[in-house]
C-alpha cells in the first residue's frame, strides 16, 4: 500500500460514526414510527392491537382481524434537538503541532433537525384463513449536523442515514383464537458522512472528508396472536436481523497546500462497511377493561449487541474501527384508549426506552443518545364505518447526556454533555373496501 493511500485510511474513518448513528426517537437509530396511529398510545400494545394495515410491520398475525381489504398511510414528523455544552474539549492534534479550535461557534448549535417518516400499507383477506399483505416504511434512520467550526468537527460534522423497508407479509388463522404471520424484508440504506480533517501542515485549512455509500439487504419477521379470552389479547412478534455491507466513494477535498503524490486537493477512492443492524421481539397485551376502556401493555427487547464495532475498509485494507460496545436494551410502554363515543377514540401512553450506549468515553457525537421517557397523547376519528383518521403527539425527555469521547487522538478530545429532546407528531389515515 502506498504512502498516501495509508494516510488517506486512517484520515478518515469513514462510516464508522456514521453507521452508528442518527435515530433519535426510539433509543439508538430505530425508528417505532412505523405508524402514527400508535404514537398517542406510544407504541403500547404495538404487537397486539392491529387497528389498521399496519399490523403488518408490528406483527403480521394480526391481519386476520382484518376483513376484505384494508388500507393505511401516514407520516410522523420529528424534530430531535441536540444542543452541545463544552467542559474541556481538546481539539485534534498534528503529527507536529496543535490546532487550536477557531473561534466561532465551539458548541456547534443544534444538530437536530426535522424529519419526515412515511409508511404505507395494505393488506387483503383472500379467504376465512388466508392473508396476504405489504408494507412499506424506515426504520432506522434521521441525522445529527454541526456548525463547520465547532470543537469536535474532526470526530463528526454532518451525518445522514435513510432507509426504506419494503415487507411483503402472508398470515394464516388457525382457528378463532390462534393466529401466526410472517414476512420477508428488503432492505435499502443509504448514508452520507462528512468531519474534518486536521491538515498534516501547520497554518493550513482543515481538509474535508466525506464518505457516501449505500446498499441493500434481506431480513425476516414472524408473529403470533392468540385471544385469551373474549376481552384479552395477546401478541408476540420477532424481526431479524439485517447484515448491510454497503460500498460507495471516499473523497478528500483539500484547500490547503497540496503535495504531489501525497496530498491532492481531491481524491477520491472507494469504500465499504459491514453492519448488522439489530434484531427487535415486541411482547404485547389488550386488555378491553369494559365498553369504554382499553388497556395496552408491552415489553420488546432490541439486540443492538450486534454492533460491537465497526469496521472500515478501502482500497482492500481497514482503515480505521470504533469500539462502540453496544448493548442490548429493553422497552417498556403502558397505554390507554377511551372510546368518547362511535366516532372519537382519545389515546395516551407512557414508555421508557434504555438507550444502546451506556459509555461517556464511547459516545459517538453523531450519536448523543441517552435513555428517554415517552409522554404520549392522541386522537381518532371515524369518518363512518370504514375510513379512521387518528393523529397524535408524543415528547420525549432525555437526562442530561455526558460525552467524554478520547477514542482517537488525531480527532481530539470531545468533553462536555449535551441537552436533548425529541418532538413528534403524525398522522395516519386507514380505510377498509
Amino acid at each position: 500500500m502506498t504512502t498516501r493511500s495509508t494516510f488517506v485510511l486512517r484520515a478518515v474513518p469513514a462510516l464508522l460514526l456514521g453507521l452508528g448513528s442518527a435515530g433519535a426517537q426510539a433509543a439508538g437509530f430505530q425508528l417505532l414510527e412505523q405508524n402514527a396511529s400508535g404514537i398517542g398510545n406510544a407504541y403500547a400494545g404495538s404487537a397486539a392491537i392491529a387497528e389498521n394495515a399496519s399490523t403488518i410491520y408490528f406483527n403480521p398475525a394480526g391481519m386476520t382481524l382484518l376483513p376484505g381489504l384494508n388500507v393505511s398511510g401516514g407520516l410522523s414528523l420529528i424534530r430531535p434537538s441536540f444542543k452541545f455544552s463544552d467542559s474541556g474539549s481538546t481539539a485534534a492534534t498534528r503529527p507536529v503541532s496543535g490546532l487550536p479550535a477557531s473561534p466561532g461557534n465551539l458548541n456547534g448549535g443544534d444538530a437536530g433537525s426535522w424529519a419526515a417518516v412515511p409508511n404505507a400499507y395494505l393488506s387483503w383477506q383472500v379467504n376465512e384463513r388466508w392473508f396476504l399483505g405489504l408494507g412499506i416504511g424506515a426504520p432506522f434512520g434521521l441525522a445529527t449536523e454541526y456548525g463547520d467550526d465547532w470543537i469536535g468537527r474532526y470526530h463528526s460534522k454532518k451525518f445522514s442515514i435513510e432507509t426504506i423497508n419494503i415487507n411483503p407479509s402472508v398470515a394464516f388463522k388457525v382457528n378463532d383464537r390462534l393466529s401466526i404471520g410472517a414476512g420477508l424484508n428488503w432492505q435499502h440504506i443509504k448514508a452520507d458522512y462528512r468531519r474534518a480533517v486536521p491538515h498534516p501542515m501547520p497554518g493550513q485549512t482543515d481538509m474535508e472528508a466525506k464518505v457516501k455509500m449505500s446498499g441493500d439487504a434481506w431480513g425476516w419477521n414472524l408473529g403470533l396472536m392468540y385471544q385469551l379470552t373474549d376481552d384479552t389479547r395477546v401478541g408476540l412478534s420477532y424481526r431479524s436481523r439485517i447484515k448491510h455491507k454497503p460500498d460507495g466513494d471516499l473523497a478528500i477535498r483539500n484547500d490547503g497546500a497540496t503535495i504531489p503524490g501525497l496530498l491532492p486537493a481531491m481524491q477520491v477512492s472507494d469504500a465499504n462497511a459491514s453492519v448488522s443492524l439489530p434484531d427487535t421481539a415486541i411482547l404485547s397485551v389488550v386488555h378491553n377493561l369494559n365498553s369504554r376502556w382499553t388497556l395496552l401493555g408491552d415489553v420488546s427487547w432490541t439486540g443492538w449487541s450486534s454492533i460491537p464495532k465497526l469496521d472500515i475498509e478501502s482500497n482492500g485494507a481497514v482503515a480505521d474501527t470504533l469500539k462502540l460496545k453496544f448493548r442490548d436494551t429493553w422497552r417498556v410502554a403502558l397505554g390507554a384508549n377511551y372510546r368518547v363515543n362511535d366516532k372519537w377514540t382519545i389515546k395516551t401512553g407512557i414508555a421508557y426506552d434504555q438507550s444502546p450506549v451506556d459509555d461517556d468515553n464511547l459516545r459517538p457525537t453523531s450519536l448523543p443518545d441517552n435513555n428517554r421517557t415517552w409522554l404520549s397523547l392522541g386522537a381518532q376519528y371515524r369518518f363512518g364505518s370504514n375510513t379512521v383518521v387518528d393523529v397524535g403527539y408524543t415528547r420525549l425527555f432525555t437526562s442530561s447526556t455526558g460525552i467524554n469521547n478520547d477514542s482517537a487522538p488525531e480527532k481530539g478530545v470531545v468533553r462536555g454533555s449535551y441537552k436533548s429532546n425529541v418532538n413528534l407528531f403524525g398522522i395516519q389515515v386507514s380505510h377498509r373496501f
